[in-house]
């Protein structure tokens, strides 16, 4: 697909809006191009049972689009299937749809993300008895762990139609929500789960992922679970899905803040949710402190090196620690339902440790605001 022309003469107002339960405010952005048409990639392998598959989609911040990776992520409730977000031309601007899970698929701007969501509904699997069953003529799924597939070929124009990324406008699809769509936002949802979160998150804080240093071929396309783009299962984009190029004056558009929404400024990172801590995304050293007295902006920056380097060795050595309990369950041949078992296990150690850094990080904030230089235990 090429870009139409006429998108780049264009100047979009991005406006995300809370407007229902699968969208939610967040900034408001002036911008010169719509979003980068989808890259081509593969698919990871199927992890274990359970695990959906979740398209990889372009999210905008700090003046730029990126790629949030495609990745396999467990259902949050058995009959639950996930409805991907995408980008619509609303009013003369464009609005983001979050994605969502629910008990049915529900509209999502007939946009063909591939591996069985090619514009209506879902054809990569189905729930049957409490078991979730996978098509493997569009997924990536090895028989030899995963027993329940089923194969039912279905009919795409994948190879020639366009790899355009929104909904509307100039250039988008012209696809509208049928009455069984309408729906299916009506019905109950859950959000995006933390995973998927910090999975955006961990897509936000790589410079690799940004539409201008990658121009619509991301470097790390699809997961095999999220969060974890430095796996080495990961996959990158097998090409761009079109020609790219970012507006000249992008950087003109800054975001405008939402209020309400949390601060970017701040020094202390968010506590995520990651399986090991290799899949966190990479930690921000500390700006250094600016109390007007150089010898106590000194002997503060010492104290968060030295926190600092702690953690990271903390880190190191769960990740360790990790890694030696799958060369064990490698060597007992242990089965699926024990793997999950040590993974959940291994996301709860993780969550813990950075919220226990979190926690550190803000408490030296505190002491140091106080003028007491004592460092948290």
């Amino acid at each position: 697909m090429r870009i139409i022309p006429s998108i780049r003469s264009l100047l979009f107002t991005v406006v995300v809006l809370a407007i229902s339960t699968a969208s939610f405010a967040q900034v408001g952005i002036s911008i010169t191009i719509g979003p980068p048409a989808l890259p081509v990639y593969e698919q990871p392998l199927c992890p274990a049972e359970g695990y959906i598959w979740t398209p990889g989609y372009w999210a905008y911040d700090d003046d730029d689009y990126y790629w949030v990776p495609g990745t396999w992520v467990l259902a949050p409730e058995i009959g639950f299937l996930w409805t991907p977000g995408y980008w619509a031309w609303v009013d003369e601007s464009f609005v983001f749809y979050e994605g969502y899970w629910g008990p049915r698929v529900g509209f999502y701007g007939g946009i063909v993300y591939g591996f069985g969501y090619f514009g209506v509904g879902y054809e990569g699997g189905r729930w049957e008895n409490g078991q979730f069953y996978y098509n493997r003529s569009v997924n990536n799924v090895n028989v030899t762990n995963i027993r329940n597939v089923y194969n039912t070929t279905v009919i795409n124009n994948t190879t020639t139609v366009n790899r355009v990324s929104y909904n509307g406008g100039p250039g988008g699809t012209n696809a509208r929500p049928t009455p069984v769509e309408e729906a299916a936002v009506h019905e109950r949802h859950i959000p995006p789960v933390a995973v998927q979160t910090q999975h955006a998150q961990a897509a936000r804080a790589n410079p690799q992922q940004r539409a201008s240093v990658n121009h619509g071929k991301p470097a790390v396309a699809a997961t095999p679970k999220p969060g974890a783009l430095r796996d080495r299962a990961a996959v990158p984009a097998k090409a761009a899905g079109a020609a790219y190029n970012p507006p000249a004056n992008r950087t003109a558009s800054r975001p405008r803040a939402n209020p309400s929404a949390p601060s970017r400024e701040s020094n202390v990172p968010r506590p995520s949710t990651a399986f090991h801590p290799n899949d966190l995304p990479p930690r921000e050293r500390p700006a250094p402190p600016n109390t007007g007295n150089p010898k106590l902006d000194q002997k503060y920056q010492q104290q968060q090196e030295k926190l600092y380097a702690k953690q990271e060795q903390e880190r190191q050595k769960l990740q360790q620690e990790q890694e030696q309990d799958h060369q064990r369950m490698a060597q007992q041949t242990a089965d699926e339902a024990r793997n999950q078992q040590l993974e959940q296990q291994h996301q709860r150690q993780t969550q813990q440790l950075e919220q226990r850094h979190v926690q550190q990080q803000q408490q030296l904030q505190e002491r140091q605001q106080r003028g007491n230089p004592k460092p948290p235990k």
